[in-house]
């Protein structure tokens, strides 16, 4: 789903806006790099900045997913609560305004893939530990939800990723207790046979290659963002598969 940038710049300023610092009587005139051991109070109240930040924290793991990692949070305790997320709001919302004319200059027009518009179930298996840098295991827990989803649709508990792609995508005619998931009607051509032995072939390379290698190699280095990325929408694919397919008993 593309990201709506008119209602997001619209809710990362009213964020700012609430959470401008006032400092307290007496003190105006000062920094907080000046005097970072004063409280800074903010324009809007606690409530007010709380209903906010309910969606703005949504839209910063959009926008800048590692944001909780990235974005300084030395001045949290002693001044402000909200400084980390009034920070992380203002680049986001440099970010949105200026990513077509960054990506341009730099000579990057490609297209942009980013994880959180991934399919929801790779995206919400991996985004806790992705936005902490643990990129190989984000893609591991990725791979897990999707099965865990694909378990779900059908109803069947089968130890084995291989097995259960393999089964729920077969061209053979459900069985009792064996539904399949069809991507397409079965109309008895080779496209129908075809597109579902592919889909159990690439599910087996995806848990074969990707996900027993980051779970079991404990001596692999940690994946880079990009890489990561890759792997990650692998998964994403195959999710939206499985979503979308037709259940049949």
């Amino acid at each position: 789903m593309v990201l709506n940038t008119d209602w997001a710049h619209q809710q990362l300023d009213h964020f700012i806006d609430l959470t401008e610092f006032r400092p307290p009587t007496g003190q105006t005139g000062q920094s907080i790099s000046m005097a970072p051991s004063r409280k800074r109070y903010n324009r809007g109240s606690q409530d007010e900045i709380i209903a906010s930040a309910q969606i703005v924290e949504q839209i910063l793991d959009r926008v800048l997913p590692r944001w909780r990692t990235e974005v300084p949070d030395k001045y949290n305790a002693q001044v402000n609560r909200w400084c980390q997320h009034r920070e992380a709001a203002q680049r986001a919302e440099a970010s949105l305004e200026r990513e077509a004319e960054v990506r341009a200059n730099l000579g990057d027009n490609a297209p942009h893939l980013s994880a959180a518009s991934m399919h929801r179930w790779a995206w919400e298996g991996a985004q806790s530990l992705w936005q902490s840098g643990h990129f190989r295991e984000a893609v591991t827990a990725a791979a897990r939800k999707v099965n865990a989803e694909t378990q779900n649709k059908v109803g069947r508990r089968i130890a084995t990723e291989g097995a259960l792609f393999q089964n729920v995508f077969s061209a053979d005619a459900p069985k009792p207790g064996q539904p399949r998931l069809r991507l397409l009607p079965d109309d008895g051509s080779k496209t129908f046979t075809s597109v579902h032995r592919g889909v159990a072939m690439f599910a087996e390379g995806c848990f074969a290659a990707i996900r027993n290698p980051n779970s079991h190699e404990a001596s692999l280095p940690e994946l880079s963002e990009h890489e990561a990325l890759e792997q990650l929408a692998a998964f994403s694919v195959l999710a939206r598969w499985v979503d979308t397919a037709k259940l049949e008993t």
